[in-house]
């Protein structure tokens, strides 16, 4: 039995209309959909790019030898190298880590620090050029962003280099020659200074993975220096903090993630400002109330519980007042390096 073929009815032109509206809304919002994602995802070189990548960096597979613990007590010097006897049997201070000047301290008085039983820090400004080094004349004029607030003969440094991070890579080597324990790279935070180069928190999150890389096959431990906006995405790359003035700064609590983490912030305050410290200070050391206010745990201090704090003066010479009041003077052999160390402008 055949069956008649069902006879389509045509569309109604308000039928056509209706669809016709509601296609073209779907086409229209894609499109914008897709406008926006490709908008957000450009770099505008707007101030959002300086916001850090905040997913932290997996933990590299290799250990080093020596690792600094939370509470170890330091001293640092880099107006000059510290002057060690060789009958020496102890050092002042007799703390457990010296924080020294990478190129003014020669190898002989590393190895005269470990035959004492201290571990070594070696100072290096990582990302900025600095006009007295030995290697100023190896960067090229485009690696140099503005000069440095305050700081004459020195400028901020393009991180991405290849340049720039041949030159670093020299150096932590000759650290690793010289025999030092671990590096304190300075001056990796130009993102938060007007640098002259468009530099971001994530340029200084990759110049850091970069460090890690070419520290750990040498055993050498690496630290953060400041630059707290970035500790939560290079802590796995990281085994200390080198913090300048967060009581003053009232920003302690940034850096209690490293002492949550196990590993210690050697924190140095500069209670004197930009001024020389007195004679009666050197002797004597500060006021009651000053050491209270820079050691104490809670107003400006709060979420300093743990950190290695060094009341100093800012050009970083031997002289150094622990918490507990202590007042010592570490010999410095002036013949060699000489460049006043300041506090850095944040």
């Amino acid at each position: 039995m055949s069956t008649k073929p069902t006879t389509k009815r045509p569309w109604s032109l308000r039928r056509k209309l209706i669809i016709g509206g509601v296609s073209l809304l779907i086409v229209l919002s894609l499109a914008l959909g897709l406008g926006l994602g490709l908008t957000l995802g450009q770099d505008d070189g707007d101030e959002d790019d300086n916001e850090p990548t905040l997913t932290p960096l997996p933990s590299p597979n290799a250990t080093r030898p020596w690792l600094p613990k939370v509470n170890d007590t330091w001293q640092i010097i880099l107006s000059h190298p510290p002057l060690i006897s060789s009958s020496a049997t102890s050092t002042t201070p007799n703390v457990s880590i010296f924080d020294i000047d990478l190129f003014d301290t020669p190898a002989s008085t590393i190895q005269q620090l470990h035959k004492l039983g201290k571990k070594v820090i070696c100072y290096f400004s990582a990302g900025s050029y600095e006009d007295w080094r030995p290697d100023a004349k190896d960067f090229k004029s485009e690696d140099l962003g503005k000069q440095v607030d305050d700081w004459p003969g020195e400028k901020w440094l393009k991180l991405g280099s290849e340049n720039v991070r041949s030159i670093m890579k020299k150096r932590i080597d000759m650290a690793e020659k010289k025999g030092c324990d671990g590096v304190d790279p300075d001056n990796v935070d130009g993102f938060q200074n007007s640098n002259g180069l468009g530099l971001t928190a994530n340029d200084s999150i990759a110049y850091m993975q970069f460090l890690s890389s070419i520290t750990r096959p040498l055993n050498l431990t690496l630290g953060l220096k400041n630059a707290g906006s970035i500790i939560s995405a290079v802590l796995p790359l990281v085994e200390f903090s080198v913090n300048e003035q967060c009581v003053e700064y009232s920003e302690c609590e940034k850096f209690q993630p490293f002492i949550a983490a196990g590993k210690p912030v050697f924190h140095i305050e500069y209670p004197a400002g930009d001024g020389d410290l007195q004679q009666s200070v050197h002797a004597n050391g500060f006021s009651e109330d000053t050491r209270k206010k820079f050691c104490s745990k809670n107003g400006p201090a709060n979420g300093s519980e743990g950190f290695s704090t060094v009341l100093k003066k800012m050009n970083l010479d031997g002289w150094v007042e622990y918490c507990d009041g202590r007042v010592e003077v570490s010999s410095m052999d002036e013949t060699s390096g000489g460049h006043e160390r300041r506090r850095r402008k944040r």
